[in-house]
């Protein structure tokens, strides 16, 4: 099995909670190569692919990307690129994470722009998926049937769903809500082949089993995702100030914890592990930039395990037969 490359200086809490996440991950039987400085504090018997430079979270990525060829980040995406890995995984800046897997790694024949697919989780059920989550800010319609495509074959080989909803989110569900972007999509969403489009869907269907995998432009897609993990965290903030507000809210508070805490796992970003990078030539997973070694061993596991299921290889098949 070929290792996941990881990126052992990407990410607030770098390298101390990176390297902890790979140690456990390679803990677990899953091979992990770290991208590094020579003599990189920590490695233990972890193998290193040296890289003299980093690409900080303020630097610009295109730029970062090539000037900064000895970055981290680059020897990663190379790693894929020339078969010595088997996927790449970078808590570091999101924007360079990109450009690096698409300037090394290259795009799938056939598909126009890559996107980012984060999973949004839905109390009770298996995540959705939203994407474009960031990757390109102003899209296409067709690009939008595109992103339906590789949404609904991710969503078979990470969540085992066997024909994923499509929706289109918008302002209303009726077809001709939106804007002149959302209406073109919807019509050819709705000629599409091989996707089972369900429609418009709203904001307030992401956190529900209306749609399995929603499509959007990616300054939509990152508004909507950042407001939900905001929203997110100040309600459980919130509930917690309120057990410990009163004396005599602890006795109650203690029974509804055990209740809780599995909620509050099912919704941090932290079991998802990251967002996948779709369209590109490899398996490219970013992480949140505040991810610890939980978040990096549920990275780097997304990583092996789609490589192991041959993700990039099926899309790759499903555009070469359009």
């Amino acid at each position: 099995m070929l290792p996941v490359a990881v990126d052992a200086m990407g990410g607030d809490r770098s390298p101390g909670e990176i390297l902890a996440g790979a140690h456990a991950a390679a803990a677990q039987g899953i091979p992990v190569v770290l991208v590094g400085p020579d003599g990189l504090d920590g490695c233990g018997d972890l193998p290193l692919i040296t890289a003299s430079e980093v690409i900080a979270m303020e630097d610009d990525p295109a730029q970062g990307v090539r000037r900064k060829k000895d970055s981290t980040l680059v020897r990663a995406a190379e790693a894929v690129r020339d078969g010595k890995a088997c996927a790449m995984v970078s808590a570091g800046n999101t924007g360079a994470t990109m450009a690096s897997a698409l300037l090394r790694m290259g795009r799938i024949r056939g598909v126009n722009r890559p996107a980012i697919a984060t999973p949004i989780p839905v109390p009770g059920h298996q995540p959705n998926l939203l994407l474009d989550a960031g990757a390109n800010a102003e899209v296409q319609a067709e690009w939008l049937v595109q992103f339906a495509q590789m949404g609904s074959i991710y969503a078979k080989h990470r969540f085992d769903i066997a024909a994923p909803k499509v929706g289109l989110l918008s302002i209303g569900e009726e077809p001709g809500k939106g804007d002149s972007l959302r209406k073109e999509a919807f019509g050819l969403l709705s000629e599409a082949k091989g996707i089972d489009f369900i429609g418009n869907v709203e904001g307030r269907d992401l956190m529900k089993k209306t749609a399995d995998v929603v499509v959007t432009d990616g300054f939509t897609g990152n508004v909507a995702l950042k407001t939900l993990e905001g929203g997110l965290k100040v309600l459980f903030n919130a509930l917690l100030e309120a057990f410990g507000s009163k004396p005599e809210y602890k006795e109650p508070a203690d029974a509804l914890l055990p209740a809780l805490l599995p909620l509050h796992a099912q919704m941090s970003p932290d079991t998802y592990g990251g967002a996948v990078l779709l369209g590109v030539d490899g398996i490219c997973i970013i992480s949140h930039g505040s991810s610890g070694s939980t978040a990096m061993l549920n990275a780097i596991t997304l990583g092996h395990e789609m490589a192991q299921r041959g993700l990039v290889a099926e899309i790759a098949a499903a555009f070469a037969a359009d």
